[in-house]
Order: structure tokens, then C-alpha cells, then sequence
């Protein structure tokens, strides 16, 4: 169970990072930030009425919280990494985000077997190359590397505090709520500080209302893969949840080979085969 679902929010992460890619090639970062979260937003606070949520709050929730602060700030920081490039160094450099939850597991006393530990190793070997390295080439900011490692340690705080945040599948309705609620908030005052500084919300065309289902999936796969995430780390090791939740780089790759016919590079595809190889020895483990 646990690697089916670690593995179901690898597919959903990196389909969103693919769709959000695409989207703030047209709109502004900020605005699909905010747009697809408030749309992921409305739909859990229904379902949250539906299913009774609300008898649910505690305590717990503040880790909820915590992670709706953390994560547009993670990912803000990613935006800007992104646009000073490369991107060859940024998105590799990015999967270090996985080391919280699995330091977290081990502080907790998860010990992986001996086959655990290699399949960790070649899974985030292989993840890391399927970003695509930069090897060779201009020196690299060090803003760039600092806007980076922030977002990594961001994206892997978040990991940690979302599964903490409830116990019950209504409860985690109600966390991701609460998580996304936050999000809102938080990503809406930074645009309208962005906005008051001279920058815009929208495209000069105007709002983009054709993507908005491209938004509305966004900001759905993103939080459905919160959700699963969380259900992998609670049903089994962190650090085997952690490892293989962090294969959505690869996800993205093929994503952009499938629908925008970009050529993998030999070491994206050699990346993809050690992740692919890394998976089996965790599921296997």
C-alpha cells in the first residue's frame, strides 16, 4: 500500500509540475499559483461539508497549517531558481527535498533493510540524473543555488508536517483544507504586494479563462497528491514513502517527451532506468 500510493503521488506531482510549467510560460507564476490552490481550495471545502470534517479539528491541525505556510514560499523560491537557471542544476539540486521526511523517519527509529538502503540509493541517483545535470557550462549564481535549496528544504518540510497533520481520512480532508486555505492566503498577499510594486497579475490580454481547467487540474493533482502522500507515509516507512514520492522528475521528463516531443538526453534516460530500478528495490525490500 505504501508504494502504490508514494508511487500515485510521484504521477501527480509530476504531471502538475508539467501542467504548471506549461501555464507560467503565458501567466504570471504568482497568478497559477493562486488561481489552481483556490480552485483545489473550494473543492475540499466540500467535500469537507459532505463528509463531516469539521467534527475532526484538533490540535493536529496546526502542522497543517505550518505546511500552508511553507509550501508557496518552497515553491515561490523554485519559480524564481527557475528563471535564473539552468534548469539542468536546479531541478536535480531540487530533489534534495527528500532528505527531510527521511531524516525525520530515521530520527523516529525506521531502519531500512540492506535492500531498502541500495533501493534508496539508486532511486534518488536515478531521480537526480533524470533532472538532466548541468555538466558542463557557465558558472551557477549562488543566489540560484540559495533560492534552490531553500525550495528543496521547503517541499520537504512540507512532506513531513502534512503527515503529522491528521490520523482519519475525514481529518486529512479537513488538513488539506486547512493546508490549501493557507496557501491561498499566503500566495494572494504576496501578489497583491507584487501587484503594488509594478507587477502584473494577468497577461495583457487578460485573464486566460481557456486554461482554467488546465489550472483546475493543477491545483487538483497537486493537493490529491498531498493527500496520497500522506496516506503512504502513515500506512509504512517514511523513508521508503519519501524516496519513491520523489520520483516525479521523472514523471515530468516523459510527460514533456509524450506531449511535447522533447528529446530525452542519454543521462535523463539512463536517470529514468535507475529510478525505475530503485522503485523495484523498495517494492521488493
Amino acid at each position: 500500500m505504501t508504494a502504490f500510493f508514494a508511487l500515485t503521488t510521484s504521477l501527480l506531482w509530476g504531471l502538475a509540475d508539467f501542467g504548471g510549467g506549461l501555464l507560467t510560460r503565458r501567466t504570471p507564476a504568482l497568478t497559477v499559483v493562486v488561481v489552481s490552490q483556490a480552485i483545489a481550495t473550494t473543492v475540499l471545502g466540500a467535500i469537507v461539508v459532505a463528509t463531516g470534517g469539521w467534527s475532526e479539528a484538533g490540535p493536529l491541525l496546526w502542522f497543517a497549517f505550518a505546511a500552508g505556510l511553507v509550501g508557496p514560499v518552497a515553491l515561490l523560491s523554485f519559480y524564481k531558481a527557475l528563471a535564473l537557471g539552468p534548469m539542468g542544476v536546479v531541478s536535480p539540486l531540487a530533489t534534495l527535498s527528500v532528505a527531510v521526511p527521511v531524516g525525520v523517519g530515521l530520527v523516529l527509529g525506521e531502519r531500512p533493510g540492506m535492500l531498502q538502503v541500495a533501493g534508496i540509493a539508486v532511486a534518488v541517483t536515478g531521480v537526480v540524473l533524470a533532472g538532466g545535470p548541468q555538466l558542463r557550462g557557465a558558472p551557477v549564481q549562488r543566489r540560484t543555488i540559495l533560492l534552490t535549496l531553500v525550495a528543496a528544504l521547503g517541499f520537504g518540510t512540507v512532506f513531513a508536517l502534512i503527515t503529522e497533520a491528521s490520523t482519519t481520512v475525514t481529518g486529512l480532508f479537513l488538513a488539506l483544507f486547512v493546508q490549501r486555505l493557507t496557501n491561498v492566503a499566503v500566495g494572494g498577499a504576496a501578489l497583491a504586494v507584487s501587484v503594488r510594486r509594478g507587477g502584473r497579475a494577468v497577461p495583457e490580454g487578460g485573464f486566460p479563462w481557456a486554461s482554467l481547467p488546465a489550472l483546475a487540474f493543477v491545483g487538483l493533482a497537486d493537493m490529491a497528491a498531498n493527500g496520497t502522500y500522506a496516506v503512504a507515509a502513515q500506512h509504512g516507512p517514511v523513508t521508503v514513502a519519501a524516496v519513491l514520492a520523489s520520483l516525479y522528475p521523472v514523471v515530468t521528463a516523459l510527460a514533456a517527451r509524450g506531449f511535447l516531443s522533447e528529446r530525452l538526453r542519454a543521462i535523463q534516460a539512463a536517470g529514468a532506468g535507475l529510478a525505475l530500478l530503485g522503485t523495484l528495490l523498495l517494492a521488493t525490500g
